[in-house]
């Protein structure tokens, strides 16, 4: 009856493909194996794909460098604007004062000239009548009734004194009209030095602001290049990822044959050495703890994934509301959005592991220790420099990744490590 039994569960295992060995030690069937030949097309394939990926990622950095130098003559250009504006307003003080003072100017030489022909006028009629009477002493009339000689010559004297006051009031007048034609002159022509200077500030701001519209123009279309470069470099990456999936797939196959092989040969050497029906073996694995407080940084950095950038905005509990720059931040309106930058995404993530951090990239550089980049793992920050400033920080994923809040304009992302810039050293701070 236990002879039956045997036999019936041998018949058993061989329907469902387990054939067993000359001592009874089950063998699972193999697995696939993979051709050389298919792993090496596999292996070509993601050496192009990886080609590609490559130099679109060079493209990227160096579009991105590019952008960053854009920013910065964005920055001047609004300055220069910002200049030419106030030189008009003072330009413009500047003719409004001169205007009133040629107007005072021309009022007083009118009034002055008013008086002067008056004047005029009551010395023509004297010199008139003094020439009716053939004398240029004035009317005949004026010598009527002289009782003697000497009265006469009195009254002589006293119309030659006449004449000459009229004459001085005369020259008086005349040199006051003089001098204010001369204050009007020159009021003018200061009233036309400072409308020549108000219209060459207006021109100067219309300059200035045209040249600060083109920076941000060029500035956006640099932005809507990188954007293009980041959308084709993902998916030539989707397609890099996918053809080494294919290749370890491939060689994760090849593998497990031949650990299928050496498993089978163990099993046939160890069946020799063993009771029949002692067959089961207890195997075990470990792997290398991860540290948890890092999964836990890198997973809130993660959970931002599409967040505005905002200049100035996020802190240890989330996204906040961006502040005012003055500059590019401005024009493409942070300090209305909500989200993150750079160092505000690193304070969030770590804020999880119970680390804090200074809103400041320059601070978060000297938080922890350095290591070289070729040491670098996940979980630690990466930065970029320009002339030894520090002006941006990332956070490192592994495998060539990492996660960060790029500039205005973009939003919190994963992409690979840009090496352009960046300092020789990552910061590891858990």
């Amino acid at each position: 009856m236990k002879g039956a039994r045997r036999i019936g569960v041998l018949v058993l295992l061989c329907a469902v493909g387990l054939a067993p060995t000359g001592t009874g030690v089950a063998v699972p069937p193999p697995p696939p194996n993979p051709s050389d030949a298919e792993l090496q097309a596999g292996k070509a394939e993601a050496q192009r794909t990886a080609g590609q990926a490559g130099e679109l990622a060079n493209r990227l950095a160096e579009a991105e460098s590019r952008l960053v130098g854009l920013q910065s003559q964005v920055e001047v250009k609004m300055e220069e604007a910002n200049k030419a504006r106030v030189d008009l307003q003072r330009a413009e003080a500047a003719y409004g004062q001169a205007r009133t003072a040629a107007d005072a100017a021309a009022a007083e030489a009118r009034s002055a000239a008013g008086r002067i022909e008056a004047q005029r006028h009551r010395l023509d009629e004297f010199a008139a009548s003094s020439y009716r009477q053939g004398s240029k002493l004035g009317s005949i009339t004026a010598y009527a009734g002289a009782r003697d000689p000497q009265e006469m010559l009195e009254r002589a004297s006293l119309l030659d004194a006449i004449s000459d006051s009229q004459l001085d009031v005369l020259d008086d007048l005349e040199r006051a009209r003089i001098e204010k034609v001369n204050k009007d002159s020159l009021t003018r022509a200061a009233l036309d030095e400072a409308e020549a200077k108000r219209r060459s500030a207006d021109e100067a701001r219309a300059t200035a602001e045209a040249a600060q519209q083109t920076a941000i123009q060029a500035r956006a279309q640099q932005a809507a290049q990188a954007q293009g470069l980041q959308a084709d470099r993902d998916s030539v990456q989707a397609e890099l990822d996918a053809a080494r999936s294919r290749v370890t797939g491939l060689q994760a196959q090849r593998a497990d044959y031949q650990q299928w092989q050496e498993d089978k040969a163990r099993e046939e050497q160890a069946a020799a050495a063993q009771p029949v029906g002692n067959d089961d073996d207890q195997a075990g694995s470990s792997a290398p703890a991860v540290s948890g407080d890092v999964e836990t940084v890198v997973s809130r950095a993660l959970s931002q994934l599409g967040m505005p950038y905002a200049w100035g905005g996020g802190n240890s509990r989330g996204p906040t509301r961006g502040i005012r720059d003055g500059g590019v931040a401005d024009s493409y309106g942070d300090y209305a959005k909500i989200g993150f930058d750079c160092s505000g995404l690193m304070i969030y993530a770590f804020a999880g592991a119970g680390v804090s951090l200074d809103h400041y990239s320059g601070y978060q550089a000297q938080s922890g220790k350095r290591v070289p980049l070729s040491q670098m793992r996940r979980g630690d920050m990466l930065f970029w420099d320009d002339g030894g400033a520090i002006h941006h920080v990332a956070l490192y994923l592994g495998n060539g990744k990492m996660v960060e809040a790029p500039y205005s304009g973009s939003r919190v992302r994963v992409t690979s490590v840009r090496y352009g810039g960046i300092t020789p050293y990552a910061v590891r701070v858990l």
